[in-house]
């Protein structure tokens, strides 16, 4: 199973969660973490991928991505295979602009969820010193 965000890439199997971002911010150079999960944290990953719905969402009508930047998601799960591709999100008002909120709003909140749930995990990881 692999999750993309735009230069965050986030690919979770084989028992291990690794996690690069290679946002370019004043030219820093990429950040690599990774950590070893077991099946209920796998399995969490897919819950919160299923009950987002977004595998039956479409970025037809999502804004393009332009110069201000660009957000992209590859999820491969199960037997399906989607990729997502729009222009940077500031804020739900972004959203509700869009020409598909109801998409675009599934989207937003799953990337903001995937996030939270990945850097919770990367940094419980290296937080935690055995003894």
């Amino acid at each position: 199973k692999q999750w993309y965000q735009r230069r965050v890439v986030i690919t979770a199997g084989d028992g291990k969660l690794r996690y690069a971002n290679n946002s370019n911010y004043k030219n820093d150079t990429m950040i690599r973490k990774e950590c070893n999960v077991n099946i209920p944290v796998l399995k969490e990953l897919a819950r919160i991928i299923e009950e987002s719905e977004i595998m039956y969402e479409d970025d037809k009508m999502w804004p393009a991505p332009d110069r201000i930047g660009r957000q992209e998601l590859e999820i491969v799960h199960k037997n399906q295979h989607i990729c997502f591709n729009t222009s940077k999100i500031g804020s739900l008002v972004d959203v509700n602009a869009s020409k598909d909120p109801d998409g675009l709003r599934a989207f937003y909140y799953l990337v903001q969820d995937l996030k939270c749930f990945v850097f919770s995990l990367i940094g419980l990881h290296f937080k935690i010193k055995p003894i």
